[in-house]
């Protein structure tokens, strides 16, 4: 199994990406702390992992919150031993443009999306430290990469991509590895409420039709994998095609 021995904490692990991530992991072998605020979906995928002969738990995740990480990564250590994977995949998408709202959701969006993946990789490298060594996965999108939708998405997207970068490069004579995926349009619960019309979803689909999760968990099970192990500081594109028109 690709991620025998390894014990990952995977943000936002209650559905969607972050759910297919989980479940994906735990088949490979790796023991699974799922973090999410939605706590009845983050217990559930618990609960199929465990149920399915592998090993997880979930703990309640604000990542917004530096003491919910704290927690977070504290029980994960002490439930496994160590923490040697981190995918930071929570994020949200709010739907303004630059002269609407008020300035909360831009708030909200870098928040969660940002100041999030920030916090995750603040409060795990200490721990991939004591283990000698970590993968960390940061779930960008290609809004990360072009213009893309709406400016607190595109910004939060951006950041992660080049604070993946940055920390990449401040780590990796220790051993931890820090790449960004960049997914394109994946079926997930974010794509509710879109209301583009058949031109744009034709510009958008190179490959006419949606991504699906365990697509992007696919990526993220080989960069937490030994398999990428001369990898750092890399952008994994995952959108189908749409970024190389």
């Amino acid at each position: 199994m690709r991620l025998a021995g390894k014990v990952a904490l995977i943000s936002g692990g209650g559905r969607g990406m972050g759910a297919a991530e989980a479940r994906l992991f735990a088949g490979e072998g790796a023991k699974v702390v799922i973090g999410d605020v939605l706590e009845d979906e983050g217990r559930a995928v618990a609960s199929e992992i465990n149920g399915s002969g592998g090993e997880a738990f979930f703990s309640l995740l604000d990542v917004t919150k530096d003491d919910d990480w704290r927690r977070v990564v504290a029980e994960a250590a002490a439930r496994f031993g160590k923490l040697n994977v981190l995918v930071n995949n929570a994020g949200i998408l709010v739907r303004e443009e630059l002269e609407e709202g008020d300035g909360e959701g831009w708030d909200r969006t870098l928040d969660v999306n940002a100041k999030g993946v920030y916090l995750g990789m603040k409060r795990a490298v200490p721990e991939m430290r004591r283990a000698g060594g970590g993968s960390i996965i940061n779930i960008s999108s290609i809004s990360g990469l072009v213009s893309l939708g709406y400016p607190a998405y595109n910004a939060s997207k951006g950041a992660v991509r080049i604070i993946t970068k940055n920390v990449a490069i401040q780590y990796a004579r220790e051993g931890i590895r820090v790449n960004s995926i960049h997914p394109g349009v994946i079926k997930t619960a974010m794509m509710d409420g879109d209301t583009r019309g058949d031109e744009d979803w034709d510009r958008l689909l190179p490959m006419k039709r949606f991504g699906e999760a365990i697509e992007v968990a696919y990526g993220a099970l080989f960069l937490a994998s030994d398999e990428s192990s001369y990898m750092t500081g890399s952008e994994l594109v995952i959108d189908g095609g749409f970024t190389a028109q």
